[in-house]
This record gives structure tokens, sequence and C-alpha cells, in this order.
């Protein structure tokens, strides 16, 4: 494992008098969020170690996407990293290779690990496992999955048997800790993914009680789609002189994506939605409320369009279920709330609607970001009853996207165009 340089001391137990993110000690780079163009830098040249790149290859990942190619000389060099890009631009992969590079080797004591990653969602959680799962059956690393939802039972066992990464939301960790099932005095790598969500969440309390009992002089890798407010002063704080990498910021939408606003009457709301979930490719329909999502879903099935339902209101077993049916292609149709606009990495996703107009714009482009992902084309589609042209027209200003509009009625050919995406 590469040597560190020196750290700060750090305050109450897990922080430290770090460097602002607004004067990062290290240039930003910044890229926009797309595979990086042929004869780009390998994996290897950037300093991963050849057996963990030809886990990647065996999967087609061989050419390094801009966020990889920014933070990954750093992070495998132990430096704080800050990572700044939209959903999709491939950070899972930027942090999952140096954790386990610097995990490899190393035998953790039961209930403390040696590896730590926080995700705001039990589906981004699971989703990270996967990813991470081929990376670490290669080098030796045992990993488990902790959150919420589900009997705490077999996640203490396996933490009794050892592990060296956990993967999981704060909540259900915290409680571990509590119940002193689990330790993070051992700690050497800690990431936190999609750090803005877990501040939406009302999750940074709990996720500072947890950096303060991991070591002073643990890495500490931040990926975060913003770096307002709450997020900077988390970095203030717990990054020791990071290193800052910006690409493709949620305040630009991506190229590859169309946007396209539809007027129409409350009497023709659900069959102008469902003629849009009738195309062909996976598309992913959100609504504002759980008991929206779920009806929605029912209806369509009813009509003849097989959807699945994702929202809080599940058992964690169905939305394991329900996810899973989606990313296999079973199920083409999801029906979500916003639990999975920043909770889900699907690719293939051709259209994203938004049955009901998110309520800020962030929202609105976390959503929108489950289609046009990794460089393919998407196309998303708002719904706009009369009463609401004014709060939608407000939003498209403050997410800077430009996008057409048009009075839709059931059966029209640009509904119908659009369902084909």
């Amino acid at each position: 494992m590469t040597s560190r340089p020196a750290r700060s001391r750090r305050r109450r137990g897990g922080a430290s008098p770090a460097t602002p993110a607004a004067a990062p000690a290290a240039a930003t780079a910044t890229a926009t969020a797309a595979p990086s163009p042929t004869g780009a830098t390998s994996f290897t040249a950037l300093g991963v170690p050849a057996s963990l790149a030809d886990v990647l290859a065996r999967d087609g990942i061989t050419t390094p996407f801009p966020i990889q190619a920014a933070t990954l000389p750093d992070a495998l060099a132990g430096r704080d990293v800050l990572g700044r890009g939209r959903t999709g631009s491939g950070k899972t992969v930027a942090f999952a290779l140096p954790t386990i590079n610097a995990l490899t080797g190393q035998r953790a004591r039961p209930g403390s690990p040696l590896g730590l990653i926080l995700a705001p969602t039990r589906e981004l959680a699971n989703q990270i496992a996967a990813t991470l799962k081929p990376l670490a059956d290669a080098s030796g690393v045992r990993i488990t999955t902790i959150y919420g939802g589900v009997k705490q039972g077999p996640q203490v066992s396996a933490l009794r048997s050892g592990v060296e990464l956990v993967i999981g939301c704060p909540g259900r960790i915290e409680d571990l800790v509590r119940q002193q099932h689990l330790s993070l005095g051992q700690v050497r790598v800690t990431v936190l993914d999609e750090c803005d969500h877990l501040a939406d969440l009302g999750f940074l309390p709990v996720v500072r009680r947890l950096l303060d009992t991991t070591p002073a002089g643990g890495q500490r890798l931040l990926f975060s789609a913003t770096l307002d407010g709450a997020i900077d002063k988390l970095v203030r704080t717990y990054l020791s002189n990071p290193v800052t990498h910006s690409v493709d910021a949620v305040a630009a939408a991506p190229v590859p994506m169309t946007h396209h606003l539809l007027r129409v009457e409350q009497a023709d709301k659900r069959q102008v939605v469902t003629q849009l979930a009738t195309g062909p490719g996976r598309r992913i329909l959100f609504t504002r409320t759980k008991h929206g999502a779920k009806k929605l879903a029912r209806q369509l099935t009813a009509s003849g369009v097989p959807a699945v339902d994702l929202h809080g209101n599940l058992a964690q077993n169905a939305r394991t279920r329900n996810l899973a049916a989606f990313s296999s292609g079973q199920v083409r149709v999801l029906v979500a709330t916003d639990i999975a606009a920043r909770g889900i990495h699907v690719d293939d996703v051709e259209l994203v609607v938004h049955v009901d107009p998110p309520a800020e714009h962030k929202a609105y482009l976390h959503r929108s970001g489950r289609t046009a992902r990794a460089g393919a084309a998407g196309a998303v589609v708002t719904v706009v009853l009369p009463e609401q042209a004014g709060e939608v027209a407000a939003l498209t200003r403050k997410a800077k996207i430009t996008a057409t509009t048009a009075t839709a009625r059931p059966g029209d050919a640009h509904v119908n165009k659009l369902a084909a995406a």
C-alpha cells in the first residue's frame, strides 16, 4: 500500500482543521461525464494494480471515465479526495478501486472493519456492494452490507465472522455501534457517497458522529453532486488537506438528454401517462407520494403494462425484488418516489417521466439523471397540469435546462414518439 503524507491532528476524535473545500490544496480538474476518448490513460497507468484492472476488463470496463482518471492517482496515493460529479459519471469505480487496494492483504478483527462506505439508501448500498464484490473477491477482502428495514441478526453474524469492509446506511450502522456489535476504531478508509443526498435526508448529524469514532489518520473520500452549505462544512471539518476534482457539476444537464414538457388536462393525464409507459425500453415514472407510486403501478399493470413500484412503504425484500425485476428487464416500467432519484443505478433507461413535477430543481436533475447515463441518449418528460405551469417554468429555469413544450392529448403522435424514446 502506498505510504501516506503526514496528517494534521484531528479534533473531537475524528475531526481535523482541514483545508476549506473552497480552497483545496490541489488543482480542480473539470471534464464532462462521458467515457474518455480512445487512447486515453488506462487504469494501470493511473496506478491501479493489474489484478484489479483485469477484474474490470472482464466486465468490459477498460477506459477510465473522467472522474476516475481525475481522482484515482490521488486516492490510490492515500490522499483525502473530494470528488464532484453528477450521478452516472462513474464515481463508484472511482472510490471502489482505492478502497479495495488499501484493504488488500489486511485482516480485520471480528466486529472491527478496516473500511467503511456510507450511502443514503439501501438500494445504493446494495449496488455499491455489487460493484465492489468482484474486486473484493479477487483481492481476498471480505465485505458486508448493513442497513435498516431488515433483521439485524445476519448483519451481526457477519460482523462477528470478521469483515474488512462495511457498506451501508448511517442509521443502522450507528445502531450497531451503540449496541457494541460494531467498532469503527480500526477504520483506515471512509467513503461518503452521494453526500448531498445524505444531507437532504438528514443523515449528516449521524455521519458526523460516525466520523468522530474513526481514527484521526484515516483516509476520507467524499463524493457529491453539489458542494453547498452543509457539505462544505463537513469537508472543512473532516477531510485533511483534500484534493478536489469536479466533473460535470449537477447544475448542467447532460448533453445527450432531451427535455420535454407536456401540458395536459387533469382528465387526460392518466391516459397520457399510460401511453408514455408503453414503449419498448426501460423507463422510470416518478410520483411525489408513496401512495401515488403504488396506485400508478397497479393501474399500469391492470392496463397491460407490467410495472413495479419502489418507495419507502415497501419492505426491504419487496424493494429488492422489484428493483431486480426492473434491472434484469423482466419488467420495463418502474414507478418510484424520490427514493429512486439517487438510490438506484440502472443503465439503459431510455425515458424518465415526471408524472408529478418535483418540488425543487435539484430533485429534477437527480431524477432525470436516471437516463442518459454513461454517454447514452435519453429523454425526460414532465407532465404539467394547468395549475403547475408556473412552478414548472421556475423549476426548469433553476435547473438551467431547455425543454420543448407541447399540449398533449391521449393518442397524439407527439406522445407516441416520446413513448418510443
